[in-house]
C-alpha cells in the first residue's frame, strides 16, 4: 500500500491521526498495526 498525499489516516487502537504531506510506498503504522485511510465526513445539504 502506497501513502496518498493529502490523506489522513486514523489508527483504530488508539485513534490517533496522520496527516501525509508526502506519497511514497510503504504504509504508517501505530500500534502494531497499519493506519486505515479515514473516510471524508458528508458535506450538509445546501438547500
Amino acid at each position: 500500500m502506497s501513502n496518498m498525499l493529502g490523506k489522513r489516516y486514523i489508527c483504530e487502537k488508539c485513534n490517533a491521526e496522520a496527516l501525509c504531506n508526502k506519497a511514497g510506498a510503504g504504509s504508517i503504522t501505530c500500534c502494531g498495526a497499519d493506519m486505515k485511510l479515514k473516510e471524508a465526513k458528508p458535506l450538509p445539504s445546501s438547500d
